[in-house]
């Protein structure tokens, strides 16, 4: 046990089953998982106090826990005891050995998936409440995006140890063959067109200007030096990838006070130092400034993060296919889709099939609504309804303990970040109490439901 770097949490090390779901020798192995507790707040095992869990996701804890702050906010209200749990092969809970060792052997990548996933987070909860005498304390899982697809996964396959799940902005249903593979940049093209019809067609236009500049002699040299690229771009794709991601970050995380997309298009639009006028390459770097700030370098630094997103590479190229295409109605160049071409790519780097049904197969997909209403129960999926992944999540109630809560002008994970009484607008307000009193309702039912099944415990006594 290490005291972590704020001081209510403590940080331990849960001694995890490398492979829950088999009896072969090697599935014995164990590694360590990393787990942090809060206890400021808990009223204890024998008041049978709730217990909130943060299901880690496709991070470190160390990346996460400065921007989750329902669980903490929360935990005075409900006398809450606090659990985060890392999800394996990120942060420091890699099995054998460092994350490049771990997935670079092909036999050790099979290990991390979905499944085994909350199959530890299932295990760390029931030791957590055996080592603090909390058996009849109910459990709330929560977690956001990936981690909000594995909290409503979580409450599927584990009703006995988790009462409910708050899974916030988790696409579930962005699978092939469930939700249109061009959804998520047509709705980042709404979030522009929205703001600034003009920004929206500066954009548009830009795509064919940047190819056509870099068809010229130097036009390379030219790209680079009008982005103030930090090395000089080895193609156009470089430059057009940077800002494909720094458009689609900016209106999946479009929260306030900031609001990435009025930035950005403030700085189309307004151009190079308020001069409207500026050629439509100068606009578009325009906003790289508004929205980066004054730097040395944009567009590729010299930092090597290959590393880091080698885990959620494995993922998606094994059961978290959602492949993405760009149609031609967006601010985007067309992109279709081609899922022959990614599983051949996936199959040629890690030599292995991709299972794109999976996911619906073993957690459901198709048909949705008539099965979560039928086998499930206390679930909230949250949404902001500019998060270009909302419509891939749930949208409307399915039943009365499986709820759908979304905003207007909500972004990707938004409700789940810590508040801020002087920022957040009255919406989002409003969509974190409409949660705490669906989880306020489930826990007391259940504290009325435990205490009819003592007394008639001691009756049968």
């Amino acid at each position: 046990m290490s005291e972590s770097n704020s001081e209510d949490l403590k940080t331990y090390f849960y001694n995890q089953t490398l492979d829950h779901f088999n009896f072969n020798p090697e599935s014995f192995q164990t590694f360590q998982q990393r787990y942090l507790i809060s206890s400021k707040y808990w009223g204890g095992g024998k008041s049978s106090s709730p217990i909130f869990v943060y299901l880690g996701a496709e991070a470190s804890l160390d990346f996460d826990l400065p921007y989750v702050g329902f669980l903490s906010d929360n935990a005075a209200r409900f006398n809450a005891l606090l659990v985060y749990t890392e999800h394996r092969y990120y942060g420091e809970s890699i099995p054998m050995g460092t994350e490049g060792m771990a997935l670079r052997n092909a036999s050790n990548r099979g290990y991390l998936n979905s499944a085994q996933a909350i199959a530890d987070y299932a295990e760390i909860i029931i030791f957590i409440k055996q080592k603090f005498h909390a058996l009849n304390s109910p459990v709330i899982v929560i977690g956001g995006s990936y981690g909000g697809m594995l909290a409503s996964w979580f409450r599927l396959k584990y009703p006995h140890i988790a009462l409910g799940a708050l899974a916030s902005s988790a696409p579930i249903l962005d699978f092939y063959d469930i939700t249109p593979s061009d959804i998520y940049y047509s709705i980042v093209t709404k979030d522009f067109r929205e703001v600034s019809e003009t920004c929206y067609q500066t954009i548009k236009k830009s795509w064919a200007e940047i190819d056509e500049v870099a068809s010229k002699p130097n036009g390379l040299q030219i790209l680079s030096n009008k982005f103030k690229t930090c090395k000089p771009l080895r193609d156009s794709g470089e430059l057009k990838f940077y800002l494909d991601s720094m458009f689609c970050n900016g209106a999946q995380y479009n929260e306030p006070p900031r609001y990435p997309v009025n930035i950005i298009c403030k700085g189309i639009d307004d151009g190079i130092n308020g001069n409207s006028d500026s050629d439509i390459l100068s606009k578009i770097f325009s906003s790289v400034i508004s929205l980066r700030g004054n730097k040395s370098c944009y567009i590729n630094p010299p930092i090597d993060d290959a590393e880091i997103s080698l885990a959620w590479d494995w993922q998606t190229c094994s059961e978290m296919v959602g492949p993405i295409e760009r149609g031609n109605d967006t601010m985007f160049p067309p992109s279709p889709l081609d899922l022959k071409g990614f599983l051949q790519e996936c199959k040629d780097y890690y030599g292995i099939s991709a299972r794109p049904h999976w996911i619906p197969t073993y957690y459901g997909g198709h048909d949705i609504k008539l099965i979560l209403h039928n086998f499930g129960s206390n679930i909230i999926f949250s949404n902001g309804l500019r998060d270009p992944y909302s419509r891939s999540g749930i949208l409307e109630n399915i039943s009365n303990t499986i709820v759908a809560v979304s905003t207007i002008n909500g972004s990707h994970c938004l409700d789940i970040q810590k508040a801020n009484a002087t920022t957040d607008p009255d919406w989002l307000v409003a969509q974190r109490n409409t949660e705490i009193n669906i989880i306020d309702g489930w826990i007391n039912k259940y504290y009325h439901d435990l205490l009819q099944i003592k007394k008639t415990s001691r009756k049968m006594i």
